[in-house]
């Protein structure tokens, strides 16, 4: 490890580190622009010039130069000073200085380095160069003027999206940054550049001047719009979420987040739920709590009661619903409203046991049944690192257009049993071999034939663990640890014959076969689950309580509350225990420190912020299936309730996935 000297101080930095690199281990400083941890370094902006020697008498960019043994590094010289200062007054020549009006103000690096670094006035009183906005679709607003061209949305759409989108044009002063042919963005991250963006030049379009950052209040969060469990920051003002960014998890997200996890939000305002209502002569009427919870009580369900939770359900609420079923002798519990019946008595089986951050060490992947880019972007990208490091990727399944390359196999799941040579040879000669077992494969049964190969393969080994199910519902591992399974699924309640049916906003189920039942829907949104309902209990999104999710890694998180419900929605467990006294009952809790004590009594795994250990023994498996598979997300940005309900999402569904035109309010 080479040893530098920091202005005074001589430290050892890691090989292959970079000047920038060193002066951060040593507590420097450096400003930047251009450079960003995550993508390659393209020295645009010359921000973060220090002055080093040996070398030549002049500054350097810290961001591209190697750190050497004996370099004698100055971040604070008056060479560096000064020549930030110019690099600031470039840099400025033709920004706009509209920091009063520009959606980025507050949070803005340039005005932050500006002030830090540059000087107090300008010597240049020349024209300023003006440059046409750029259309990149619903969800980036722009102002290119601002462009102080570092680069950044093009090394992340290229490197990390894998989409070539966005790229520039013309050189010198005639640079322009835009999409090919100024069309929509497409990529399902493609938002992820307006937090790289250091300047104003790309806004979040449906955030647009809606406040500033002072105004909000930002509380910690999980992402609950798929199973990978983003770490999320929602920024809300009074009683209103009015956006939500991706916080830093090395493990789960990096620093990245979906489209639809980013704008779903804007879906927490519309079609709510915010009063009691029961159905009367086949119409929905509002009505009291009392008056809902009689009808129920009225039912006397007894046993025969059963729950279904939704794909969003936080494991608070499941237990809660868990507990009053027990109190009346019920265990007709499910979280798979879909219909699959895969065997849950090893979870390992059904985890992604290589987790998001292990999957990038892999060097053999078989993907079965799975579009990875729409069931789990962040996963997407993880895959992406792995083909950049050597990995092959074999497909069963439907062909999508993939960012990380990959060999179709065929569309038919006898391929499991019947494996080309080329894919057992890969498999079996890689170091770390995965599968990776998407659910339009498990809802076809190749659980059981993937298991199979696992053995054959030896998937599981010192260290390694490559047998991986993606699953879709931020709900589902959490609801498995909670014994939200029957085993037979769905149908096993369809022949129970339930008395009363509690919904927990699932909404994605069939409820015809439950037509004799009373159907008790506790959601947050009038969707599907709401249209069919005997009875809807009003109750609260995932940013307006507290709560627990798992991963589809088995990582174990919490997520606080930022705003109150609206209405009279009440928190889910705060209903089921007010039901339990309409019904007679008692579930053992009072408030919510003494549930989650209960459930982490029962489940200890659910108490420790992390991954649960499932142990890594696989079952055997074995069987054969066939059959093609279908793909379970017909619409990237319609996939539960909240983004139904979102504008934003609902236009991002018909102009980028549908073709619709929007037309804006001046044309």
């Amino acid at each position: 490890m080479p040893k530098v000297t920091v202005d005074g101080v001589e430290i050892e930095v890691p090989a292959g580190a970079t000047v920038l690199q060193a002066c951060e281990l040593a507590g420097k400083e450096i400003p930047r622009f251009c450079y960003h941890e995550r993508l390659s370094i393209a020295g645009n902006c010359r921000m973060c010039l220090v002055e080093v020697a040996p070398g030549p008498p002049k500054p350097q960019a810290s961001c591209a130069l190697p750190a050497a043994e004996g370099q004698v590094i100055k971040t604070d010289s008056p060479m560096v000073k000064t020549a930030r200062e110019g690099v600031m007054e470039f840099l400025l020549i033709n920004h706009p200085l509209d920091c009063p009006i520009c959606d980025q103000g507050g949070e803005c690096d340039l005005q932050d380095q500006s002030i830090a670094y540059g000087r107090g006035a300008t010597r240049y009183d020349e024209n300023k160069r003006a440059v046409a906005e750029k259309y990149m679709g619903p969800l980036i607003k722009t102002a290119m003027t601002r462009c102080i061209h570092c680069t950044r949305c093009v090394r992340f759409s290229e490197e990390v999206a894998g989409v070539d989108e966005i790229g520039a044009l013309g050189r010198g002063e005639d640079m322009q940054i835009t999409t090919y042919l100024e069309k929509a963005a497409r990529h399902e991250m493609s938002a992820n550049v307006i937090d790289l963006c250091p300047v104003g030049a790309l806004t979040s379009r449906p955030y647009a001047f809606e406040a500033r950052p002072w105004e909000l209040k930002k509380t910690l969060s999980i992402d609950v719009s798929d199973a990978c469990g983003a770490n999320i920051r929602v920024d809300s003002r009074s009683r209103e979420v009015l956006r939500v960014l991706p916080r830093i998890n090395d493990d789960v997200n990096e620093e990245w987040i979906s489209d639809k996890a980013r704008y779903m939000c804007e879906g927490l305002t519309h079609q709510r739920l915010d009063r009691p209502w029961l159905r009367k002569k086949g119409k929905l009427v509002a009505a009291t709590w009392d008056e809902a919870f009689a009808a129920i009580a009225k039912a006397a369900p007894g046993k025969s009661i059963a729950a279904v939770a939704g794909d969003q359900s936080d494991c608070e609420t499941m237990f809660a619903a868990k507990a009053l079923l027990g109190a009346l002798g019920s265990s007709l519990l499910e979280g798979r409203q879909t219909g699959m019946d895969y065997d849950t008595s090893s979870l390992a089986a059904v985890n992604f046991n290589s987790t998001f951050a292990g999957i990038e060490e892999a060097d053999a992947i078989l993907i079965v049944g799975s579009n990875v880019r729409t069931e789990a972007p962040l996963v997407n990208v993880r895959l992406r690192k792995a083909v950049r490091r050597g990995a092959r990727v074999f497909l069963i399944g439907p062909e999508w257009e993939t960012t990380f390359g990959g060999q179709f196999l065929g569309n038919d799941l006898s391929l499991l049993g019947n494996l080309p040579s080329e894919v057992s040879d890969a498999l079996n000669a890689a170091k770390n071999p995965a599968i990776i077992l998407g659910g339009g494969a498990i809802a076809k049964g190749a659980l059981g034939p993937a298991l199979a190969l696992a053995s054959q393969f030896n998937l599981v080994r010192e260290g390694w663990n490559g047998f991986n199910a993606l699953h879709l519902a931020a709900a589902r591992m959490g609801g498995l640890m909670l014994g939200f399974a029957q085993e037979g699924g769905i149908a096993d309640l369809v022949a129970a014959k339930p008395k009363v049916l509690i919904s927990l906003a699932a909404d994605e189920m069939d409820y015809a076969p439950f037509t004799d039942s009373l159907k008790v829907y506790v959601g947050h949104h009038g969707d599907a689950g709401a249209h069919v309902a005997d009875v809807i209990l009003p109750g609260a999104a995932y940013t307006e309580k507290p709560g627990t999710w798992v991963n589809t890694e088995g990582r174990v998180q919490f997520a606080d509350k930022a705003v109150f419900a609206p209405g009279d929605a009440r928190e889910d467990w705060t209903i089921l225990r007010a039901l339990a006294d309409s019904l007679g009952v008692s579930v053992g809790f009072d408030s919510f420190e003494e549930l989650r004590a209960a459930m982490v009594a029962q489940v200890p795994a659910l108490g420790n912020e992390g991954l649960a250990d499932y142990g890594s023994t696989l079952p055997a498996g074995g069987g054969s299936v066939s059959g093609e598979i279908g793909m379970p997300v017909k619409d990237f940005y319609l996939t539960n309730a909240i983004c139904r309900a979102s504008p934003t999402l609902q236009r991002c569904s018909g102009e980028l996935l549908h073709g619709e035109d929007y037309a804006e309010a001046a044309e």
